[in-house]
């Protein structure tokens, strides 16, 4: 998976709709190789990223889970030592 997309279900606040086309985003450029598509190419780059941006809203309105909400935080400060971590000298 691409690194630059972040899991968004199952988090207090919930994923926003701007960090759902953002996922679709980057879910768009990996599968098409390109980060900026040609002119030739906009209109069907824009038509895949709002596809992929409303079957992920579908897709997170209809999870389910019995775990707690993870709090946005919390998990980056974890992140944060992760890397820290793996990238200490």
């Amino acid at each position: 998976m691409c690194r630059n997309i972040r899991t968004l279900h199952n988090f207090d606040p919930p994923a926003t709709d701007e960090e759902v086309r953002a996922a679709a985003l980057q879910y768009v450029r990996k599968i098409s190789g390109s980060s900026k598509p040609s002119r030739a190419n906009q209109q069907a780059f824009d038509r895949a990223v709002d596809a992929v941006a409303a079957a992920s809203s579908e897709l997170l309105h209809e999870l389910h889970t019995s775990a707690s909400p993870k709090r946005r935080e919390v998990e980056a400060a974890k992140a944060r030592g992760r890397a820290a971590q793996r990238y200490a000298a």
